[in-house]
C-alpha cells in the first residue's frame, strides 16, 4: 500500500496475522512539510501520517513493513562482500566514489554532498528538493500535534528511517510494541518522543540500527524558538536489544527534558546503555531524570555516558576508522550552551561493556548533579569523570579489566565516592588530574587492594583529595594486630 492518512477517533487495528508492506515506489511518497532531527523540512510523506487529531490509536497484533530496504543509504563497512554485492544486484541504485556508501538513486546521492538539503529555511519551498527527493527518506510512523494516542501490540519493521516519531503530542501511551530494524538501519531510532508531555511506554521491544528509547525536544535555535520540552514521561518494564543507545536523552534537546522516570529495563547488546548526548550549540535544559532498576550485558561502548561533545557518529568504532579526542576549550556561556542536571541512578547492573560510567563536559557548563547508588558493573575500563560537579557514587561495585586506574577524575568539582568495591591487586585506584579539580572525596573504600592509591598531576596535589577510612576494614586490621600482639 501507499502512505495512510489518519483521521480522529479512529482505531488502525492490525488483525494477528496481518502483514501490511508499504509500497517501494517512491511516486506514491510526495514531498511534505515535515520534520527532521529537530527542524522543520521537507520529507517524504511518511507511510503512516497522523496530524493535529485526538483520539487515534494504532493497535492489534499484525506487522507493518516499511520497506526501508530500499530508502536507507547503506554503509560499506557494515557488510560482509557477500552482503554487499547481493545488496547491490537486489536493488540497484549507486555507490559512492570511494566505495563506501551505497544510495538508491543519482537524486539521493545528490542529497548526500549538501547537509542543508531538505531544511525549508531561507526561503526555501518544498518544490525546492524535487530533484534530491529520494534522499528525503521518510520517518516510518510521523504522529504530529495529537492528543490521546495509544499504539499497543502491533510490529513495525524496516523503517525508512526513524519508525516512531511522536512530535508536539501529549497523554501518549505505547504499550507491547515491538520495533525490529536491522542493526546496520541508518537513523532507524525504534521510538523518539519530541516535544511530547504525559507519556507512558511499557512492556516494549526494540531491535534497531539506531537509538531505541529517545527523547527530543527540537534541535538548535528552531527547537530553542518553539521551547516545547519532552517532560513527565513513564517508562517501564522494557527490553532494548541492538541500538546505539537502550534510553537516550539527546542530541536535539534544545526545548529542554525534564522528569523522567525509567524503571525495570533490560538492555541486551546496546551499544550503549543509558546514553544523554548534546553538544555545543543546542542549547536547552536536560533535568531530573530518575532511572531504577536497570540490567544490561554485553555493551560494546558505555554502560551509563554522559556526553556534551556529541560528533554524530557510531558509538562504537568502525574498522579502520580513526577519531581524534575534541579539543577542549572553555568558550562564553550564551543561550546555545546546553545544561545537564539532576540525574538519580539506583540499582543499575551490567554485565560487560567497553567502559562502566563516562561523564564528559563541557569546560564553561559543567554535567552537574549526578547520584548514582547501588551499580555493579563489569567492564573492561572503570570510572571516567570529566568537566563535571557534585558527582556522587555511593556502593558502586566496579570490577574492570583495566585498572589503571579505576577511577580517572579530570578538572571536576564535589567528587564523591563512598563505598567503591573493585578488583584486588588493581594498578590505581584513584587519578585525579586537572588545575580546576578541587573537593575530591573517597569515603568508606579499602584502599589497601590498589597497589597505589592515588596518582595526581597537571595542577592537582594529594592535598586536593580527602580519604575516610571504611570502619569495617579498619576494625578488622585493628584486632589482627590486637591478635599478633597478644600471641607475643
Amino acid at each position: 500500500t501507499g502512505p495512510i492518512i489518519m483521521k480522529s477517533n479512529i482505531n488502525l487495528h492490525l488483525a494477528d496475522g496481518a502483514l501490511v508492506i508499504f509500497s517501494p515506489d517512491f511516486n506514491q511518497y510526495p514531498l511534505v512539510v515535515s520534520t527532521f532531527e529537530g527542524v522543520e523540512a521537507a520529507r517524504c510523506q511518511s507511510p503512516v501520517t497522523a496530524e493535529y487529531l485526538d483520539n487515534i490509536a494504532i493497535t492489534g497484533k499484525g506487522i507493518m513493513n516499511g520497506n526501508g530496504y530500499y530508502w536507507r543509504p547503506l554503509p560499506r563497512g557494515k557488510m560482509t562482500e557477500s552482503e554487499w554485492k547481493a545488496h547491490l544486484k537486489k536493488y540497484g541504485g549507486v555507490v559512492t566514489e570511494d566505495g563506501r556508501m551505497w544510495y538508491n538513486s543519482p537524486k539521493a546521492l545528490k542529497g548526500f554532498t549538501d547537509k542543508t538539503i531538505g531544511k525549508l529555511a531561507g526561503g526555501k519551498k518544498v518544490s525546492d528538493f524535487e530533484d534530491v527527493k529520494d534522499y528525503l527518506r521518510p520517518n516510518m510512523i510521523r504522529i504530529f500535534n495529537c492528543k490521546n494516542v495509544r499504539i499497543q501490540d502491533v510490529t513495525f519493521e524496516n523503517s525508512p528511517a526513524w519508525t516512531t516519531h511522536i512530535n508536539y503530542s501529549e497523554h501518549i501511551t505505547i504499550k507491547n510494541l515491538t520495533v525490529k530494524n536491522p542493526w546496520y538501519g541508518t537513523n532507524t531510532d525504534a521510538l523518539d518522543l519530541d516535544g511530547c508531555k504525559i507519556v507512558l511506554v511499557e512492556d516494549c521491544h526494540f531491535d534497531t540500527g539506531d537509538d531505541g528509547i529517545c527523547i527530543k525536544s527540537g534541535r538548535d535555535e528552531e527547537g530553542r524558538r518553539r521551547g516545547i520540552p519532552t517532560k513527565d514521561v513513564i517508562v517501564n518494564n522494557c527490553v532494548v536489544y541492538h541500538a546505539h543507545g537502550g534510553f537516550v536523552v539527546g542530541s536535539e534537546m534544545s526545548g529542554g527534558v525534564n522528569n523522567m522516570f525509567v524503571s525495570n529495563c533490560t538492555f541486551i547488546g546496546t551499544d550503549i546503555g543509558l546514553r544523554f548526548k548534546t553538544t555545543r550549540g543546542r542549547g536547552g535544559m536536560v533535568e531530573n531524570i530518575y532511572v531504577n532498576n536497570v540490567n544490561m550485558k554485553d555493551i560494546p561502548a558505555e554502560a551509563i555516558l554522559f556526553d556534551m561533545y556529541y560528533m554524530a557518529k557510531d558509538p562504537v568504532v568502525l574498522s579502520g576508522e580513526k577519531r581524534e579526542p575534541p579539543k577542549v576549550e572553555a568558550k562564553p556561556v550564551d543561550e546555545t550552551t546546553p545544561q545537564f542536571q539532576n540525574f538519580y541512578f539506583r540499582n543499575i547492573t551490567c554485565n560487560g561493556a567497553a567502559k562502566g560510567i563516562f561523564v564528559r563536559g563541557i569546560p564553561e557548563m559543567h554535567i552537574k548533579n549526578i547520584w548514582i547508588e547501588n551499580a555493579v558493573l563489569q567492564a573492561n575500563e572503570g570510572i571516567d569523570i570529566q568537566e563535571a560537579s557534585n558527582i556522587n557514587l555511593k556502593n558502586i561495585t566496579m570490577m574492570s579489566l583495566n585498572t589503571n586506574p579505576v577511577a580517572y577524575i579530570l578538572n571536576s568539582d564535589g567528587i564523591t565516592i563512598d563505598g567503591l568495591k573493585y578488583k584486588d591487586s588493581a594498578d590505581v585506584l584513584a587519578m585525579v588530574y586537572g588545575e580546576r579539580t578541587k573537593n575530591v572525596n573517597i569515603l568508606h573504600t579499602d584502599v589497601s587492594k590498589a597497589k597505589q592509591k592515588l596518582n595526581t598531576g597537571f595542577g592537582t596535589t594529594e592535598a586536593m583529595v580527602s580519604w575516610v577510612k571504611q570502619p569495617a576494614v579498619e576494625e578488622k586490621k585493628k584486632k589482627t594486630k590486637e591478635k599478633a600482639k597478644a600471641e607475643k
